[in-house]
């Protein structure tokens, strides 16, 4: 029998992502697709392809129960409530207590690479929602999305500027990966009607040092970039004169603590083993971001 599916934080990038790729990369109908946002007027353009649009708030359990009802899988994508500690952790709980509520059969959920050992601020949150979700009783799939490649666009245009990538990385490697891969791999899960309990890590198909990456970026920019390793107080300094939110800056901190630690140090084959394809590499993305790397 078709299942109903329902995608949680609808308008956000990794939301509108996942459905893009159930309905085009999965053939997924649109009438088999459930669309949440706390703001559905932002959903009006799912709404005219034929998908059902509702409102869900993630600080509010009733709409979230009355939301998930009619769906079969529930993707909650983690939110993005950093600012206050313990924010994000409740609003998973409650996003889970409401699939038990409404009667959900399988729920996946978007954590991070090995949240156990990670140093990364938000971990927590990934870990804790894991566990109520592994204690919920309904079967489950974890998918930890690995460090986007989409991530160093928000700064690399700028550190191409002047040449040169303040980090606390050290030796460490990262294996990153696109945004939009993850999304592919997500919505395969979604569609594969797979009924046993599962994680997926998703990583790049290739760990990289910082040097390497700055390289990697210096030439599809066609821009020098070295990286000059910095301490944590000293990134963390450095990121705060630009004016970011201290919560930002001891997450960004945290980020590069733990590549340095080597706790992103690995490549999963799971990305192909949901999609039969291989990730698109960091270069290839780069390339293609080519004009926005160059400010352009």
């Amino acid at each position: 029998m078709a299942e109903n599916i329902l995608v949680t934080g609808a308008a956000g990038q990794l939301g509108q992502a996942v459905i893009h790729h159930l309905l085009e990369s999965n053939g997924v109908e649109p009438s088999r697709l459930i669309a949440v946002s706390r703001d559905p007027a932002k959903l009006a353009h799912l709404a005219a392809k034929g998908i059902q649009t509702k409102k869900g708030d993630f600080d509010d359990a009733a709409s979230l129960i009355e939301a998930f009802k009619g769906a079969d899988r529930v993707l909650i994508i983690s939110t993005d409530a950093l600012a206050v500690p313990g924010q994000r952790l409740q609003q998973h709980k409650t996003a889970v207590e409401a699939a038990v509520a409404a009667g959900i059969g399988h729920i996946a959920y978007t954590s991070m690479p090995k949240p156990d050992k990670s140093v990364v601020t938000f971990a927590p949150d990934h870990l804790g929602t894991e566990h109520l979700i592994q204690k919920s009783g309904l079967p489950y799939t974890i998918i930890r999305n690995a460090w986007y490649h989409d991530n160093y666009l928000m700064s690399m245009p700028h550190n191409l500027q002047a040449g040169k990538w303040y980090t606390s990385s050290g030796e460490g490697r990262v294996a990153t990966i696109a945004r939009d891969d993850c999304a592919r791999a997500i919505a395969a899960a979604l569609a594969s009607g797979r009924t046993e309990s599962t994680t997926f890590t998703l990583t790049g198909s290739q760990a990289l040092t910082a040097p390497q990456i700055a390289a990697t970026i210096s030439e599809s920019a066609g821009k020098p970039l070295e990286a000059i390793n910095v301490s944590d107080d000293q990134l963390a300094a450095g990121i705060a004169s630009a004016g970011l939110p201290d919560f930002v800056v001891k997450m960004l901190v945290s980020a590069d603590a733990n590549i340095r630690a080597g706790n992103f140090d690995f490549v999963t084959n799971d990305f192909e083993i949901l999609t039969g394809q291989q990730p698109q590499s960091l270069k290839d993305f780069m390339i293609s971001r080519r004009a926005a790397l160059r400010g352009e």
